[in-house]
Order: structure tokens, then sequence, then C-alpha cells
């Protein structure tokens, strides 16, 4: 399940990520994306690094990312 965080608090969250959803360990509106640096809403977020623990802001990124 997909966890969201829109109490109405901006700055960055801090998430835990994990294989089907995230929890929110600091409450935020965004977290920034591991390679872009681009702001992601929480609402938005759909790609994420378990292992990595980093999130991604698009599938392409987060496939040129995780290439071996």
């Amino acid at each position: 399940m997909l966890m969201k965080s829109n109490d109405g608090r901006g700055g960055e969250a801090r998430l835990h990520y994990g294989p089907n959803g995230f929890r929110v360990l600091r409450t935020g509106s965004h977290v920034t994306c591991a390679v872009t640096g681009e702001a992601i809403p929480l609402d938005a977020l759909r790609y994420w690094s378990v292992n990595r623990q980093e999130p991604y802001a698009s599938a392409r990124i987060a496939t040129e990312r995780l290439k071996p």
C-alpha cells in the first residue's frame, strides 16, 4: 500500500522505501530525486530502490540508475 503525507507541511519528507510502498519517517511535501535533484511530490512518487533507499523522478531515470 502506498502511503501518503498530505498534512500541508512543506519541506522534504524522509521515507523508508519498501517493496510495496513507503513509510513516512519525517513529514514533508516531497522527496528529492537521487539522480536529478528534482523535487517529487509524495503523491507522484512511483519509483524508488529498496536496496539503495533512494527515490527517482521517472521510470527512465530509475532504469538508468539501477543498471549494473
